[in-house]
């Protein structure tokens, strides 16, 4: 029996017919064709399908897309464009801080979290925050700096 969700998805309210047993990732990414969020490892342990639900981020794989109904949903495509990126976008690009770029939507998400919690995190606070989202290539330096670069030019666009 498939349940209609109504569900706020990157700014915009979408409408879906879904099974009970399907997760908001396969929502997201064979429903909507919104494919930035990745199937990584599918036991919540990798953080590549992290999407923002409510502003905390989450691993889409773990939840069901029946939970998200009413719910607010930011995924990496809704961070920013090709011609106006997000500053965490543009930092990651200036520090290189993606390789394969299988690991970035979820570590941009967790990094957004973050820096909408603390506009200006420590470098512990930054790894902590990213403890979620594994990382094969670049290893986690690079992510961190440019995680920071990103606070400043959030905060110094604020001012």
């Amino acid at each position: 029996m498939a349940f209609t969700i109504k569900v706020k998805v990157n700014g915009e309210w979408k409408t879906a017919d879904v099974e009970p047993e399907m997760t908001l990732l396969e929502l997201l990414r064979e429903q909507w064709g919104l494919t930035g969020t990745k199937l990584g490892c599918d036991e919540g342990d990798c953080g590549a399908c992290t999407v923002l639900f409510d502003g905390k981020p989450v691993n889409s794989c773990l939840v069901l897309a029946v939970r998200a109904d009413g719910h607010d949903v930011v995924t990496v495509e809704g961070l920013g464009t090709a011609e106006r990126p997000h500053p965490l976008q543009s930092a990651f690009e200036q520090h290189g801080a993606v390789q394969c770029g299988f690991c970035a939507p979820g570590m941009l998400i967790s990094a957004k979290a973050l820096l909408d919690a603390n506009p200006e995190p420590a470098e512990q606070e930054i790894r902590e925050a990213l403890a979620g989202n594994l990382c094969r290539c670049t290893g986690y330096t690079k992510i961190v700096e440019a995680v920071k670069s990103a606070g400043r030019a959030m905060r110094s666009s604020v001012k």
